[in-house]
C-alpha cells in the first residue's frame, strides 16, 4: 500500500467547500483512499489550522483515516537546499516556503503527492509522483 501526502490546498478545498475545487479535491481524496494510506505532516497541519479556532476543532474535522507522519530530518535539509535554488532564481521570500518541506517530504519517503498546485513541486522536485489536475 502506497502512502499519499495530502497537500493543504486539497484539505482546504474540502473544509471551505470551495466552489471551483471542492468536487475535484474530494473525488481524488476518496479515490486515493481506496488503495492507499492518506497522510499529512506537521507543515500541512499548520497550514490548514488557519481555518479553525482550536486544534481540537481541527482534529475533529480531519477524517480519522488520515495518518499523521513526522517530517524527516533529511526532508528538512533538502527543503533548505531547494530554498537556496529558489533564491538563486530570483525568489523573494525571506524564509523556506512550506511547499519546499512538503515536496522534500514526498521525495525523501517516496510518497505520492496529492495537490492541485503542482508547478513549484515540478520545478524543485520533478521526481515526485503527483496527482494533480495538470
Amino acid at each position: 500500500m502506497k502512502r499519499v501526502l495530502i497537500d493543504s490546498n486539497i484539505l482546504l478545498d474540502i473544509f471551505t467547500e470551495d466552489p471551483l475545487w471542492f468536487s475535484w479535491s474530494s473525488e481524488q481524496l476518496a479515490e486515493l483512499s481506496e488503495h492507499n494510506t492518506l497522510c499529512i505532516n506537521p507543515i500541512i497541519y499548520g497550514e490548514i489550522s488557519v481555518r479553525f479556532k482550536t486544534s481540537e476543532e481541527l482534529d475533529k474535522s480531519l477524517p480519522s483515516e488520515i495518518l499523521r507522519v513526522s517530517l524527516p530530518w533529511e526532508a528538512a535539509f533538502l527543503a533548505g537546499k531547494s530554498f537556496i535554488q529558489y533564491k538563486k532564481k530570483g525568489g523573494t521570500k525571506a524564509s523556506t516556503l512550506p511547499d519546499f518541506f512538503i515536496g522534500a517530504h514526498a521525495l525523501t519517503e517516496n510518497l505520492i503527492l496529492l495537490t492541485r498546485d503542482a508547478s513549484r513541486y515540478k520545478t524543485y522536485y520533478p521526481k515526485v509522483r503527483m496527482v494533480s489536475p495538470e
